[in-house]
């Protein structure tokens, strides 16, 4: 039996071993520190038999892969502490993830203390170092075995296996659960694991269904990697839109509106403002999209002629029960069979296009209670919608220049770097979600291929994820937690305007089915709110910040002076205040730093008799005295241009 290790040398044996016997042959240090196997690609425990010629990989802590093993284990050893210390918890599910692992647990909600506790008993487990054993049973004696254990949730999960399945269980000491591994040889390979918080999460991700507990962790091959993971999610924490974005007031939420409807406060409506009105002048006269405006909802009807009735009625907001009333309405979940209708009022030309409708438009989207998390994922939502109505021959250049326009606003955001590119494809085995034939998808994913190859964008092809009418490319982005979620869609439709009888008249006077590229520009503004507050800790650049100035007077004899500032740089459109309260200058200042307003101007007797201004900037911190008109120039230039000024200086706050 050939062995080909990683390095591309062979171990020759003459009987079968198992992957730690073939450790400990290469190296008695390498055995001790392995986690795992990697046999001809795929991750195996080490206590697994190698039979026949294979490729080999002894996988430790500092491999993705064995770390991954190190947090399924540490997962495992959580399960068993809850039971231990709750043992009327219900086990769910406690897969690892990107950034550690979880396991949900029908139970009561766990407080901080719980979790300080949990991890004592865990602890515990570790230090004793039980041995991990697989064994396997068929699937109807592996459901009454968790029937018995009172283990409702992992007889579920069996059930849903075919019924000739063998189902693989891991036993570490007296305690046992189903998981297909693999995991470590003993609990002791675990050295530095951390629980970090929990959380309600429903049964499957289904709002109907129970609502579990989750609690987090994470594990690491060392005390330090810990440790410096957690000063990281300390810092994170900071960073989080959902707690940030209410700390600075820019949104917040009530249980008596409802999950998903935030509300803009005016901090937050202000750069939303600021956006929508950047977005709708750049795409107005730079890039000749023309504007509509049409309603919240409309009739089923509409729904149905497009699909979205059969397709995504479930995510929809349905207005009226269909076998009761006459005409049942839906809050519309996208703007574009309505611009549809706007193209569809007048006969139009070939040489009328493309046309290139632009709409700020309100959706509605009924997500699941289990999804929804601050500005990220919501019910009710502004997004810079638009539809390009072509004729075939122009489809790829306009396709290009929606993802210039893409890259443009990313670009002025500060945020090109913090995306990637993915082409969303359609499943083939699943063509009942999709309308047209395999000849339309293949031919339309082939040409968004062609063009993010030729623009030189790197991109991953997602199997599964197009929308029911069209391939697309998703501009994607993850927020602090490495959660990653749509910012950009650009889609290319060759399928819905035969759905609406939309046509053109050609050279030769026929009629003509055009294209359809459904696009947007910056996204869902609510979305790229929680982006920015992320990006930027709050710091945004000064052109988005609801206050750009405060003019600090040392004094209440200074306020005349102060108003006059204040209404000079309002005259040049800068979003000024006074701070008039009769507070020491410095706690002013500290807390202007606080609400991290990019310019303080302290005004005085000296800059009052000169007519200038003391200037304090979050870049660079003390700036000095200068004229008044200066001051107004330079702000008045960086807002223009929307430059984003780098942070010289940290100022103690």
């Amino acid at each position: 039996m050939k062995v080909t290790l990683k390095d591309g040398s062979v171990k020759e044996y003459p009987e079968s071993k198992s992957v730690i016997d073939i450790a400990f042959d290469i190296s008695e240090g390498l055995a001790r520190a392995a986690c795992a196997g990697e046999v001809d690609g795929e991750v195996v425990d080490l206590r697994t038999i190698i039979e026949n010629d294979c490729t080999l990989n002894i996988l430790t802590a500092r491999d993705e892969a064995g770390l991954r093993v190190v947090r399924h284990t540490c997962s495992h050893v959580l399960a068993e502490a809850v039971k231990n210390l709750y043992p009327d918890a219900k086990l769910a599910i406690g897969p690892a993830i990107d950034t550690g692992y979880y396991y949900d647990f029908d139970s009561a909600p766990f407080s901080r203390e719980d979790l300080d506790k949990i991890e004592k008993e865990m602890k515990k487990i570790i230090k004793k170092g039980a041995k991990l054993e697989r064994f396997t049973l068929p699937r109807e004696e592996a459901i009454s075995f968790m029937e018995e254990k009172g283990e409702p949730y992992k007889a579920e999960l069996i059930r849903d296996l075919p019924e000739d399945s063998t189902i693989s269980f891991y036993r570490q000491g007296e305690f046992v659960d189903l998981c297909a591994g693999p995991h470590l040889m003993s609990t002791k390979g675990i050295k530095a694991f951390k629980l970090t918080s929990s959380s309600g999460a429903y049964w499957r991700g289904d709002s109907n269904k129970a609502m579990l507990q989750r609690i987090y962790g994470s594990a690491f091959a060392t005390k330090d990697e810990l440790n410096e993971y957690l000063q990281y999610l300390e810092e994170v924490k900071k960073r989080d839109h959902n707690k940030l974005g209410r700390e600075m007031e820019l949104f917040t939420t009530v249980d008596v509106i409802g999950q998903g409807l935030p509300l803009l406060m005016p901090k937050g409506a202000k750069i939303i403002q600021t956006l929508q009105r950047w977005i709708e002048d750049e795409e107005d006269n730079n890039w000749g999209y023309i504007r509509t405006k049409t309603p919240l909802m409309a009739k089923s009807d509409l729904y149905q002629i497009s699909g979205h009735w059969d397709h995504y009625k479930d995510g929809m907001f349905v207005l009226g029960d269909e076998e009761k009333d006459k005409e049942v309405f839906a809050l519309r979940p996208m703007t574009c069979p309505f611009q549809y209708y706007v193209y569809k009022a007048s006969q139009k030309s070939y040489r009328d296009l493309p046309l290139r409708y632009s709409e700020t438009s309100t959706l509605f989207r009924n997500e699941e209670s289990g999804e929804m998390h601050g500005l990220t994922r919501v019910r009710q939502f502004t997004i810079s919608e638009g539809h390009l109505i072509v004729r075939p021959d122009q489809m790829v250049e306009e396709f290009k220049g929606c993802l210039a326009l893409a890259k443009q606003c990313l670009t002025t955001l500060g945020l090109q770097d913090d995306v990637t590119y993915h082409l969303s494809k359609w499943d083939p085995n699943n063509t009942e979600k999709y309308i047209g034939d395999a000849k339309v998808w293949e031919e339309t994913e082939g040409h968004i291929r062609n063009i993010l190859t030729e623009l030189d964008v790197p991109f991953v092809e997602d199997e599964g994820e197009a929308a029911f009418y069209g391939p697309k490319v998703d501009i994607n982005a993850k927020n602090v937690y490495g959660k990653e979620d749509t910012m950009i869609t650009i889609q290319w439709d060759a399928l819905l305007a035969e759905q609406f009888d939309m046509y053109y008249i050609d050279q030769n006077g026929d009629k003509v089915r055009p294209y359809i590229i459904h696009r947007t520009s910056i996204g869902c503004y609510e979305r790229t709110l929680a982006w920015l507050i992320e990006k930027y800790a709050g710091m945004f650049p000064t052109w988005l910040c609801p206050e750009q100035v405060r003019i600090l007077p040392v004094s209440d004899k200074y306020l005349d002076y102060a108003g006059k500032v204040e209404k000079e740089l309002k005259a040049n459109h800068i979003l000024a205040t006074v701070d008039g309260r009769s507070e020491k200058i410095g706690y002013k200042i500290r807390e202007a730093r606080l609400a991290k307003i990019p310019y303080m101007l302290i005004v005085g007797e000296k800059e009052e008799a000169e007519g200038t201004v003391s200037v304090r900037s979050r870049f660079l911190g003390d700036e000095g005295a200068k004229g008044l008109s200066e001051f107004i120039d330079a702000v008045c230039r960086e807002i223009r241009t929307k430059e984003i000024r780098k942070i010289e200086v940290q100022e103690q706050k």
